[in-house]
């Protein structure tokens, strides 16, 4: 077990409200920490000695962080610590067993978690994409979500590519019981597919679009509105501890968001060598990528609950949960309010 950080306290007991705790840094330390990172200034990270931050193919501005070296530029003098998240579940689970102080997943799987306990906030929107959608073989007599009844289906509980699964098959007068889930992650979901060990697969990108484009797959329901977005989330109690060094990876974070739209083709270069991608499959990901709004708001809010809203429907969250009132517990945009748009 990874020791606790200096200024950390053990436990998850909640933090007092973290706006009175953080009133101090505001609007002002933000922009001063954007700033600092264009002009490669540093921020003073007190007490902190290291941190662990998450990388995921399906956070391609995690990737020009890691490769670019910004945030540890940015956070002179503390160690940075890279983790690979496989998908949505395992970023939560590590951030659930406090192994990793920020992590990268999907906003209806940010709010499954929190829903089961896990103490965290989503700070920040790494983008915006359609990363999930139901695939199958192009011979396997499947074309519509109904023709889902009775067929084994590959996925990822605990992530988007789940709850887009549940989305799908509710909105098409169908409910779990009526198909075999075969639980796999989301590489294992894919080769089963391919395989022929399961009937569909509900995908994630990077693979499901070298699926896609080099293994014959079909994309044979596609709904980008039922995709929640990418939401970078904080350990809770680290959060109220360390302001100042949430405002720096959200700093970093903005830098790297802000070169990969001016550099595209560096951008999937990166993609492509970091996941083993082809540089076509790389670009076919990043199409269904947008990076442009990366404040956490109204947008992200109406998208996580309208998922929360289906899922209690399902029978996934239990009846007496007030799905909106821990949207708003999730949703942290302190860090985020001088964004706007993102340009």
């Amino acid at each position: 077990m990874r020791p606790h950080l200096p200024g950390r306290r053990a436990g998850t007991t909640r933090p007092t409200p973290r706006h009175r705790q953080r009133a101090r840094f505001g609007a002002t330390l933000l922009a001063s920490l954007i700033v600092g990172v264009a002009c490669g200034g540093g921020t003073d990270a007190g007490s902190v000695e290291e941190i662990t931050v998450d990388w995921a193919y399906y956070n391609p501005v995690s990737l020009v962080l890691k490769e670019k070296g910004w945030l540890e530029e940015e956070l002179e003098g503390t160690t940075v610590n890279w983790v690979q998240s496989a998908g949505s579940n395992k970023a939560l689970e590590f951030l659930a067993a406090r192994s990793i102080d920020f992590g990268s997943s999907a906003g209806a799987a940010a709010l499954l978690a929190k829903i089961n306990g896990t103490s965290i906030n989503s700070v920040y929107a790494y983008s915006q994409p359609e990363w999930t959608a139901l695939v199958t073989k192009a011979d396997s007599g499947i074309s519509k979500v109904e023709d889902l009844a009775g067929k084994t289906v590959a996925v990822t509980r605990g992530t988007d590519p789940y709850i887009f699964l549940v989305r799908a098959l509710a909105d098409h007068g169908l409910t779990e019981a009526d198909i075999e889930q075969v639980l796999l992650q989301h590489a294992d979901g894919r080769n089963a597919l391919i395989n022929g060990d399961v009937d569909a697969w509900a995908g994630l990108d990077p693979m499901m679009a070298e699926a896609e484009l080099e293994q014959g797959a079909t994309l044979f329901y596609r709904a980008p509105d039922l995709n929640t977005w990418g939401v970078l989330n904080v350990d809770e109690t680290f959060a109220a501890e360390n302001p100042e060094i949430v405002e720096a990876v959200i700093a970093a974070y903005e830098k790297g968001r802000l070169w990969s739209l001016e550099n595209p083709d560096e951008l999937q270069a990166i993609l492509a060598e970091a996941a083993g991608l082809s540089a076509q499959v790389a670009e076919r990901q990043l199409e269904r990528t947008d990076l442009t709004t990366p404040a956490i708001g109204e947008v992200q809010r109406a998208s996580i609950l309208g998922a929360g809203v289906v899922l209690q429907e399902a029978g996934v969250i239990e009846p007496g949960v007030d799905v909106e009132a821990i949207v708003e517990e999730l949703l942290d945009e302190t860090f985020t309010s001088d964004l706007g748009d993102g340009g």
